[in-house]
C-alpha cells in the first residue's frame, strides 16, 4: 500500500498529467471561442490547438531534466521521445487529417452514413505543436521539484 502512495508524490508523472490537462482544457476553450459550440470530442480528441500531445512529452522531458538531470538516461529516453511525438504529430498524423478531408469531401455526394465519416483532427500545424511544447515547458519549469 505504501507503495502505490508514492505514485501521489512522484513529480515527473503529475506534471505531464497537468502538462495534458491544461492543453486540452485551452484546446476546448479555444474551440468554443472560435466556433462559439461545445463539442465534447475536442475534450479527449487529438488535433486542435494547442497540441496536448507536445505540451505532455515537454514537459515530461523538461522536468525529467530538473529532476534526474540533462546526463541522465532518463532524460535521452524522454527526449527521444519528446521528437518522435512532434515528428510524428505534424507529419503522419496531420497528413492522415488531411487526406480524411478530401475523403469525407468525396463521400459526401454518396448519400453515406454521416456518422461514418473520417475523423479529420488527427494532426497538428507546426504552430499548434510549438504552442504545446511551450505549455509543456512553462508547466514544468514552475512545478516545485524535490
Amino acid at each position: 500500500m505504501d507503495e502505490f502512495l508514492k505514485l501521489f508524490d512522484n513529480t515527473i508523472l503529475w506534471t505531464a498529467v497537468l502538462c495534458w490537462v491544461v492543453a486540452q482544457a485551452l484546446k476546448v476553450l479555444f474551440y468554443v471561442i472560435k466556433n462559439c459550440k461545445f463539442s465534447f470530442e475536442r475534450v479527449v480528441g487529438a488535433g486542435g490547438m494547442p497540441s496536448s500531445h507536445s505540451s505532455t512529452v515537454c514537459g515530461l522531458t523538461a522536468v525529467v531534466g530538473r529532476v534526474c538531470g540533462l546526463d541522465s538516461p532518463l532524460f535521452a529516453i524522454a527526449f527521444t521521445l519528446a521528437c518522435v511525438v512532434m515528428y510524428d504529430a505534424t507529419g503522419i498524423r496531420r497528413a492522415a487529417g488531411e487526406q480524411a478531408k478530401v475523403l469525407n469531401q468525396l463521400m459526401e455526394g454518396q448519400h453515406t452514413d454521416p456518422q461514418k465519416a473520417l475523423k479529420e483532427f488527427l494532426g497538428h500545424t507546426p504552430l499548434e505543436v510549438v504552442a504545446g511544447a511551450v505549455l509543456g515547458l512553462v508547466i514544468a519549469f514552475l512545478m516545485p521539484v524535490h
